[in-house]
């Protein structure tokens, strides 16, 4: 009987410190330390993130050996997040993963962040998983991406944002009405009351499968500057409709670039990924498609849509399989391309 694989996951790219174990592609532990700091500022800071990452690791890691019902000892590997992000962030969790390795002398498995987000669809549950080739519509705060997922670390983008994620804009149009850091999740609360033709806004017309959300934004600024100088409180009178509104135009923009990727590619393995897969609306159009084309859909659980160290922990196990180990000269790197090479130590 082989030996089983224990890792260890540990994720800082944002404002989020976590970290998890995963025994065999199975989770043990998932612990998520959330920043509210960031609430007062109506986004993150990343000097304060960073802070906080400090405060929060070694107590994070902790609760998560613990929870997990292990030893340190009995650690095969650490995989961290090691880019894209907040440079601050990444940088606390990378420093930690590297010390902590080499104390335990185990390897060190480096992460991108986004291919987190798409191979947390492989964390051993009882819940269907998505077969080779699959489209993956990875959806946050900082990325928009249709990416072709060939096997698990060969992905190729077929379409991105060329300005403002999808995740940005809907905390932009939050803000803009006035309500509260992170807004995407209200958005999504009172849209469900809301009618989403009540109000109309101008979809970008984006070349072939990439997408922009910077007009969008624009327009709904000017949208709500204009019928709030008409009457001061048309924001708070039409608060339901508005957020149904923005959030129909935005999963259109982003449904519709994914029928077309779907058809181009003729695959029906379909998948979504990222914080704002956790959107209520998204994830019932989505299914509702799976009738319609005749789809194979797969969304991921809560706790595996937001950051969350669960999914570096999966890919991780998956590099270990393959022998996929970096050394202590790696460092974090702000932006980090989905299919960039990364064995260069």
């Amino acid at each position: 009987m082989s030996k089983s694989i224990t890792i260890l996951g540990i994720e800082s790219s944002c404002d989020d410190t976590s970290a998890a174990i995963i025994k065999d592609g199975k989770i043990l532990a998932n612990i998520v330390a959330n920043q509210s700091i960031h609430k007062l500022y109506g986004g993150v800071v990343p000097e304060l993130a960073s802070r906080a990452h400090q405060q929060n690791i070694i107590p994070v890691v902790a609760m998560a050996i613990k929870q997990a019902g292990i030893d340190k000892k009995e650690l095969d590997a650490i995989a961290f997040t090691r880019g894209p992000g907040l440079m601050g962030s990444l940088l606390v969790g990378t420093s930690f993963s590297k010390a902590f390795a080499l104390g335990l002398n185990i390897p060190l498995i480096e992460i991108n962040h986004m291919q987190g987000h798409i191979l947390a669809h492989f964390i051993e549950e009882d819940q269907p998983k998505p077969t080779f080739p699959f489209l993956c519509l990875t959806v946050s705060g900082g990325h928009t991406q249709i990416v072709l997922v060939n096997d698990f670390f060969e992905m190729q983008i077929l379409g991105e944002t060329i300005d403002d994620a999808a995740g940005e804009a809907f905390d932009k149009a939050a803000k803009i009405m006035g309500l509260p850091y992170p807004g995407g999740p209200l958005i999504d609360k009172y849209a469900k009351e809301g009618d989403p033709k009540a109000f109309k806004f101008t979809k970008p017309q984006i070349a072939e499968l990439n997408f922009s959300f910077s007009g969008l934004k624009t327009g709904f600024m000017n949208f709500i500057n204009n019928e709030s100088a008409k009457n001061i409180n048309f924001v708070t009178e039409n608060r339901n409709d508005i957020c149904a509104s923005i959030q129909a135009t935005i999963i259109d923009i982003l449904l519709s670039k994914l029928k077309m990727a779907a058809k181009q590619c003729n695959i029906t393995q379909i998948a979504i990924a990222g914080g704002v897969s956790a959107n209520s609306e998204l994830r019932k159009q989505l299914n509702s498609l799976k009738e319609e084309l005749d789809w194979h859909v797969f969304i991921p659980k809560f706790e595996y849509c937001t950051d969350n160290a669960a999914m570096i922990a999966i890919t991780g196990y998956h590099k270990f399989l393959k022998n996929d180990f970096c050394n202590q000269a790696a460092v974090p790197l702000a932006r980090y391309e989905l299919n960039a090479k990364t064995n260069e130590f």
